[in-house]
């Protein structure tokens, strides 16, 4: 009786063992291959649990998110052989896992160096046939854009899609930089001294409009102003002669008083004058001289 448990412990435990190699699980960061006596039997597996012959079949995953590969700074000529330090870096992914495991084994490091030499001889390619000028202001999108393309189709090969292509950095080398700097700082320092001469002739030409335009301004005013007092002192001229003549005699008196008022404004004036001059014709008659 204690043999039989004993058997069938044995048994169970072997079951357990066998069904523990039978099941295998694939998560959704993950792509997995199955193989057969070394042969690759199926790679479409969906996340979640799976089953296999034990010890017939074996798996291996790998990784199916997005990788990043830094490449190592580098020199790079350009059309004007000169030399650039390039940063820049990969986006890329393991797209066919059959394809990757037969062409590098299925080591992503090794992925990673094939990719890598790929994208250094993408970028030598095209900094060559550009200046650096062109490298660093106008182009450099354009750069990506071709390299990310042709490092794509070239990594198919392995099994792998390239999903991006950046550059971090371009500098200059030490040696070179010096020369470059100051040949863009005599540049700019040349389209500076444009720009001022432009701008002082501009302020030149709108301070003499403006002057133009002040002069005419104050003439046209002044001479408004002339005809308003023209105008106006020949009103008054007209409405003094209407008064005049409507009573001669009030208006001569009207006058002297006038007169009277402008001369004696201080106890201190001296007129000397003769008493029976004009002048004095009011002082002397109380009353008009007519009825």
């Amino acid at each position: 009786m204690n043999q039989a448990k004993t058997t069938g412990l044995i048994l169970l435990l072997a079951l357990l063992v066998v069904g523990s190699f039978s099941i295998f699980t694939v998560s959704e960061t993950q792509k997995a291959i199955l193989f057969r006596l070394g042969e690759i039997v199926r790679t479409d597996f969906s996340p979640g649990l799976h089953f296999k012959v034990p010890f017939v079949n074996n798996i291996r995953t790998f990784e199916a998110r997005l990788m990043t590969l830094d490449i190592e700074t580098e020199r790079y000529l350009t059309s004007e052989k000169k030399n650039l330090l390039v940063d820049a870096f990969v986006k890329w992914r393991i797209d066919d896992v059959a394809r990757f495991y037969t062409s590098v084994r299925g080591d992503e490091s090794q992925g990673a160096l094939r990719l890598s030499q790929i994208i250094k001889d993408s970028l030598r390619s095209e900094f060559g046939k550009r200046t650096i000028q062109e490298v660093i202001s106008g182009e450099r999108s354009q750069i990506m854009d071709t390299v990310t393309a042709y490092a794509n189709k070239q990594a198919q090969e392995f099994g792998i899609t390239v999903v991006d292509v950046r550059l971090k950095r371009i500098d200059l080398p030490p040696d070179v930089s010096e020369s470059v700097y100051r040949r863009m700082e005599a540049e700019r320092s040349r389209v500076a001294r444009e720009f001022r001469s432009q701008g002082a002739e501009s302020a030149e030409r709108i301070r003499a409009d403006a002057d133009r335009r002040r002069t005419e301004i104050l003439a046209d005013a002044y001479r408004e102003a002339q005809q308003s007092r023209g105008a106006g002192d020949a009103q008054a001229a007209d409405i003094y002669a209407k008064a005049y003549n409507k009573n001669k005699e009030f208006y001569a008196f009207y006058r002297s008083l006038e007169s009277y008022r402008k001369t004696f404004q201080d106890k201190s004036d001296i007129v000397v004058v003769d008493p029976s001059s004009e002048f004095f014709k009011y002082f002397k008659h109380a009353e008009p001289t007519h009825k």
